[in-house]
């Protein structure tokens, strides 16, 4: 009985976890100002030259913005991108690559 209260426990502290992630990716999505290009969903940009960042792959889009925050990157409308990276942590950058890929 203990061994399957400490899993229903362990699991609902998992989903809890998960929950409070992708509350955090919203957040840090509108307060990074990433919405004021990428639309409030990330699926309706500004201009027809921004992405669509919606459904992204996590890893990919966590590459592209450390890319665009060190200057690895430093094509395109990355240039538009780099005055506000720095304002962005690593740890955030995972965070809003996570949430991004489970955008619809």
């Amino acid at each position: 009985m203990k061994t399957t209260l400490s899993l229903a426990l362990a699991s609902a502290l998992v989903l809890a976890a998960g929950a409070a992630q992708a509350q955090d990716g919203a957040k840090l999505y509108a307060e990074k100002t990433c919405v004021a290009c990428h639309g409030k969903n990330g699926n309706k940009p500004l201009t027809a030259e921004y992405p669509r960042i919606a459904g992204q792959n996590a890893k990919y889009a966590e590459r592209q913005m450390l890319d665009i925050k060190s200057g690895a990157r430093a094509n395109g409308n990355s240039a538009a991108m780099k005055g506000v990276m720095h304002l962005v942590s690593d740890a955030e950058i995972k965070v809003l690559a996570d949430y991004l890929s489970k955008l619809k």
